[in-house]
């Protein structure tokens, strides 16, 4: 095909490209450079490309999908805290990054839109499904993913990967049982344009800024869970998630901002503390989880590569 067609045809499928390579890696960061890399490889092919034999965005789909499954090869998995251990109940417990994890990172929502928006469905961005993903092989993980969420056919599956169509079937058949009871069960969570979700965070917002633990806590789930990337630690119940909040008061002070944001389909905020020379410093990256119940999942984030990721301002 003519060589000025490349852009025109290839471009408006790169957003969703990064969106399957997040799903199969739980790095915004990596993805964004292995659909570089699937880009540049498209470039080269493209000469080669038969339209007869898959529409583009199938083309660009085996691409990525290899492109990926070959990275994997060398990449260990992206846990969350709760992924590696027990809960802590010791709300006093060092506060120690561990950089060597390559931690899950969460995908900012400001990168969904036309024609990537119309692929995010079944819940297939909460933070919970990416993070059961990773204990997956990367084989059953990209079929998963081409099935169950880009709903690929079988055959189609088969030909991204080389594969052959009672292969693909038995791998599905293994991922789904290997995610069986990993993920929170999607009616018990709300979406984010719900009014109820909207009151709750909002009600999070006045909460933390006013240093209102009893406030906090009231908002949680019994069995809420808060994880620290990168820090190896999380809690369990909303007893020692309010005895750890008392404590990062109590450390921090009272003078707080949030800021709204959304990531991985999910409402969140943007945490800004007051430091010793009276700056508002961006502290963390929250990410909720909200069921009707309350907030039963807290994602915090402390990694100056996410907050780049989401083009948070430093200082307020």
């Amino acid at each position: 095909m003519p060589a000025q067609d490349f852009e025109t045809s290839t471009a408006p499928h790169r957003r969703e490209l990064v969106v399957h390579c997040y799903r199969l890696l739980g790095s915004i960061h990596e993805a964004e450079d292995l659909v570089q890399d699937t880009m540049l490889r498209a470039w080269r092919a493209w000469d080669r490309y038969d339209e007869k034999r898959a529409s583009v965005r199938t083309w660009l789909y085996k691409i990525a999908t290899n492109v990926c499954l070959t990275a994997l090869e060398s990449r260990a998995r992206r846990p969350l805290p709760s992924g590696l251990g027990g809960p802590s109940d010791d709300p006093d417990a060092p506060l120690v990054p561990s950089f060597e994890v390559p931690w899950l990172q969460p995908f900012p929502d400001a990168r969904l839109d036309d024609p990537a928006s119309r692929v995010v469905q079944q819940g297939s961005l909460r933070l919970a499904l990416i993070a059961a993903m990773q204990v997956l092989p990367p084989k059953q993980r990209a079929v998963l993913i081409l099935r169950d969420v880009l709903e690929f056919s079988a055959a189609e599956v088969a030909g991204l990967l080389d594969s052959s169509t009672a292969s693909v079937n038995s791998a599905l058949q293994r991922a789904r049982a290997g995610l069986s009871g990993a993920t929170p069960v999607e009616s018990r969570i709300a979406e984010p344009a719900d009014e109820a979700v909207k009151e709750i965070v909002a009600r999070y917002i006045r909460s933390f800024e006013a240093a209102d633990v009893d406030g906090l806590v009231s908002l949680l789930t019994e069995d809420a869970v808060l994880e620290m990337p990168p820090v190896p630690l999380w809690y369990l119940g909303k007893v020692d998630y309010g005895r750890f909040l008392a404590r990062i008061f109590a450390l921090r002070g009272g003078d707080w901002r949030m800021v709204p944001v959304a990531a991985n389909t999910q409402p969140g905020v943007a945490a800004y503390c007051r430091d010793d020379e009276g700056v508002q410093r961006l502290h963390t990256l929250q990410v909720f989880t909200v069921t009707p119940a309350g907030i039963s999942h807290n994602v915090v984030f402390q990694d100056a590569r996410v907050f780049e990721a989401f083009e948070l301002p430093l200082t307020l």
